[in-house]
């Protein structure tokens, strides 16, 4: 059973990650948390497997993190209920061509890059009802591919500005069961509001994205009745250094200041020594920070209760080059310590 509580919906008996798994490219092979991805390349191009275009490769890298999570689950392609995954290409041809060789029930899912936090909500509100039994929650982005979909091609050489962020060449996929199991368990799950401040700059989706990620987490403190401090940390998806100052700032305003607050764009790489401008994005980035850091810890006894918050710009490339403002939205999941519920 569930409780509704406004926009939360709280879990008596909560669903269960049971496993995950990451996949990088070079950059992320080279940053902090390159030791916890279970298949990292030095060649996101992936020619010896005879991709001929970055969005064959990003498929390519999606498989492989959804390879790898079935591995560590010890199950089989065919024991899947059902697959939610998305990614940035148009019409998500990345998480479509993935789909040709794992042949499971499959719906595909756009949320920019918050896709990870909603494919898990999803996910959780299905195995935690019956519906399914095990479900795989997955994601993915790549570098070179967004570039030439949202900005210029890599060729054009276009000089980055400071407020930029590097999208992740990277993927993340859990596998979702019913309560009862082992794995970490999904306490409750906040579905984001659209949020649209009139930010027009293709290049701060930090500043598109954050009120998005306020909104969220003002309407889950206040159906919770929780605060900041009962948490170990509250991890926001991409904001990366622009976002979160303002982040802050904007809680601040709103008399909840978050002192444990942490962003997955400022984790996955080392943002003074990679060149990666503002931080990391891409729903790849806080996938591969949710995989490779985040449910380890939990695993671990080293957290025992977070907030898991991915934030998506949610423009195309169409409405982009229309004027539009950046409409942005964020996705909550609260995760406990394995053992602890």
């Amino acid at each position: 059973m569930a409780i509704r509580r406004k926009d939360t919906v709280i879990f008596e008996k909560p669903p269960v990650i049971a496993a995950w798994a990451a996949a990088g490219g070079k950059k992320e092979s080279e940053g902090p948390l390159a030791e916890g991805f279970d298949f990292l390349t030095r060649d996101a191009a992936f020619p010896d497997e005879n991709c001929s275009n970055w969005e064959q490769a990003e498929s390519r890298l999606q498989q492989k993190a959804a390879e790898a999570c079935l591995r560590k689950a010890d199950i089989s392609r065919k024991e899947l209920d059902l697959v939610l995954a998305g990614d940035l290409q148009a019409q998500c041809t990345a998480s479509n061509y993935t789909m040709r060789s794992l042949q499971a029930p499959f719906a595909g899912i756009y949320g920019a890059c918050s896709t990870m936090a909603e494919t898990l909500c999803l996910a959780a509100a299905l195995a935690a009802g019956g519906v399914v039994h095990q479900a795989l929650a997955m994601t993915s982005s790549h570098f070179c591919a967004a570039e030439r979909q949202f900005r210029t091609p890599l060729d054009y050489g276009a000089k980055r500005t400071p407020t930029a962020q590097w999208t992740a060449t990277a993927a993340g996929a859990c596998l979702l069961r019913n309560p009862g199991q082992a794995g970490v368990p999904v306490l409750s799950i906040t579905f984001g509001r659209v949020q649209d401040y009139e930010v027009r700059d293709i290049n701060n989706m930090g500043a598109a994205m954050m009120p998005a990620a306020v909104s969220t987490l003002l309407r889950y403190f206040a159906a919770t009745g929780t605060q900041p401090a009962d948490f170990d940390a509250i991890f926001t998806g991409d904001l990366g250094q622009v976002g979160s100052a303002l982040l802050y700032e904007q809680m601040e305003r709103e008399g909840i200041p978050l002192p444990n607050h942490r962003d997955c764009g400022c984790l996955l790489y080392d943002v003074q020594a990679q060149n990666v401008q503002a931080g990391g994005s891409g729903p790849g980035c806080s996938a591969a920070v949710l995989c490779t850091h985040i449910l380890p810890a939990l695993r671990s006894g080293q957290y025992r209760r977070v907030l898991f918050l991915a934030t998506g710009a949610l423009m195309s490339q169409t409405t982009f080059l229309q004027g539009e403002s950046i409409p942005g939205i964020a996705h909550c999941v609260e995760l406990a310590g394995e053992g602890t519920v």
